[in-house]
């Protein structure tokens, strides 16, 4: 178990403190429009096993599922919010910027046109590295695993499990594809400010997904100062004194609170559907913030 640092305790914070009670949400899921295990139907038929009342849905770089998770959250009871996850760079440190609740898809959807060929371009580098170091996976493998969605490492990984070259996904990682091993590519990122204006423009808010301890409070006092509305607190990768100290940092600054499972349908005992129990309460101070920003551009 982490420890907390000397005076950091555990659960601190009253609203971190003792068994919250629900109705829960979660704010950070994926799909196969992205690097998810199932389709945005599945997703949203677990949310609804799961007794959760809304989900969002936050793929990477694509708002691709979204029409098909809208009807199965009719279908099922289970409200849907709009959600991206945006590769992002701040400060020389890479960072994911959700956007939540967004109101214009067209307007997202078009400025991520062309990170769908990035992806593309950035996949068909790495398959080239593997083909060279003596792994011969294919793009036509890789984009079997995409289907069709925004196809990224995750699926070069299961390419190769498939392939026999790895015995299991996390492996893929560790050896050859994550960060600073052989066949890594940087990806194209949104530098944070352009991250957060776009999802302003589209009429959303923005959330610094899963910072960990990168979130201090000078760190977050900055991307405040270019418009960031919240932080997500509650995330499997934060243990408890983590969680507190991000939280105090959004309380001072005024920001809000977010969280969610970074639930990807596998089932690791990392990352469960609606395991971090985030309370309605948290959605509903978003859903206040967005109507009185749609109060100020219309005019009423």
């Amino acid at each position: 178990m982490t420890t907390p640092p000397p005076g950091v305790p555990f659960g601190a914070n009253p609203e971190l403190r003792g068994e919250r009670q629900g109705p829960f949400v979660d704010l950070q899921t994926h799909t196969t429009a992205s690097d998810g295990a199932l389709p945005p139907t599945t997703v949203v038929e677990a949310a609804k096993a799961a007794e959760l009342a809304a989900i969002a849905i936050t793929d990477h770089d694509t708002v691709d599922g979204l029409d098909e998770a809208n009807i199965a959250g009719a279908r099922l009871g289970v409200r849907i919010v709009p959600g991206v996850e945006l590769s992002s760079n701040f400060e020389g440190e890479e960072m994911h910027m959700l956007g939540l609740h967004m109101r214009d898809l067209d307007v997202m959807a078009t400025a991520l046109s062309s990170f769908r060929v990035g992806r593309v371009d950035r996949s068909e580098q790495i398959v080239a590295i593997l083909n060279r170091a003596g792994i011969p996976v294919t793009m036509e493998a890789v984009l079997r695993h995409a289907d069709g969605g925004a196809v990224g490492r995750p699926h070069i990984a299961r390419a190769m499990v498939d392939g026999g070259w790895v015995h299991e996904f996390r492996e893929a990682f560790d050896k050859w594809i994550g960060a600073g091993k052989p066949a890594y590519v940087p990806k194209e990122q949104f530098a944070a400010s352009d991250a957060i204006a776009l999802v302003h423009r589209a009429g959303g808010i923005t959330v610094w997904a899963h910072p960990g301890e990168l979130a201090t409070p000078a760190r977050v006092g900055r991307l405040a100062a270019l418009g960031l509305d919240a932080v997500e607190v509650l995330h499997p990768s934060h243990p408890p004194y983590v969680q507190n100290k991000i939280l105090n940092a959004v309380n001072e600054l005024g920001l809000l609170p977010s969280g969610g499972s970074d639930w990807h349908g596998t089932t690791d005992g990392y990352r469960r559907l609606g395991g971090q129990q985030v309370p309605m309460e948290w959605l509903v101070r978003q859903d206040a913030l967005v109507a009185s920003r749609f109060a100020v551009s219309t005019g009423h």
